[in-house]
């Protein structure tokens, strides 16, 4: 059995978010804008007809995914391996705390898909652990998967199914609040993914 379609479904907005911190593995909570924006586009969501759904355990991807939950009565299964990159030392801290402390490390950390945060995890290693789950749906399942997580992880699980070489990952753009990336199987003799669309949602 192979997957046929792969939609990487991207959080609400958290109070981090509208704050401009860095949340990594903190437990943050979607905001009321967070929560209308899940619920509008759940049921967008839903029109992709996802035979299995899994969903991050940190709260934020939790309560977005219980949105299409509502609408479909799906319930996803929990995997701690669809959360964000851990951020290290900069968990809670404004990209301006960051550049104060590492001067110029943002930066390095934004080019460089290999290079981590003091006592965080690279972009390659998140890439890594997501991919295991793919991975395994794979043997289990066919048709189309919804796997509710984080932006972070959303490009990098992106860049790795696609086969982008390193250099090229940070020319992927990040995923807005309750977007998503949606992936095909490019045909049933060539199971290499294909991007079909980035950054998709609900228009407002």
């Amino acid at each position: 059995m192979t997957l046929d379609r792969l939609l990487l479904w991207r959080h609400g907005e958290t109070e981090y978010n509208a704050s401009g911190r860095l949340q990594g593995h903190l437990d943050t909570a979607l905001t009321e804008t967070g929560r209308t924006q899940a619920a509008a586009a759940a049921p967008v969501v839903a029109g992709f007809q996802p035979e299995v759904v899994l969903s991050s355990d940190l709260n934020r991807a939790r309560s977005t995914a219980a949105a299409f939950t509502e609408v479909s009565g799906m319930e996803p299964r929990l995997d701690k391996r669809l959360r964000e990159t851990h951020l290290g030392e900069w968990q809670g801290l404004s990209g301006a705390e960051v550049e104060h402390g590492w001067p110029g490390a943002m930066s390095t950390w934004r080019a460089t898909p290999t290079w981590a945060p003091p006592g965080g995890e690279s972009r390659v290693e998140v890439a890594e652990r997501a991919s295991e789950v793919v991975d395994e749906l794979d043997l289990t399942h066919s048709g189309t998967a919804l796997l509710c997580a984080h932006g972070g992880l959303i490009t990098g699980l992106t860049a790795k199914l696609l086969g982008l070489p390193l250099e090229l990952w940070p020319g992927l753009g990040g995923i807005a609040n309750c977007h998503w990336v949606f992936l095909a199987r490019r045909s049933s003799n060539d199971h290499r993914w294909r991007l079909v669309t980035y950054n998709g949602g609900v228009p407002g």
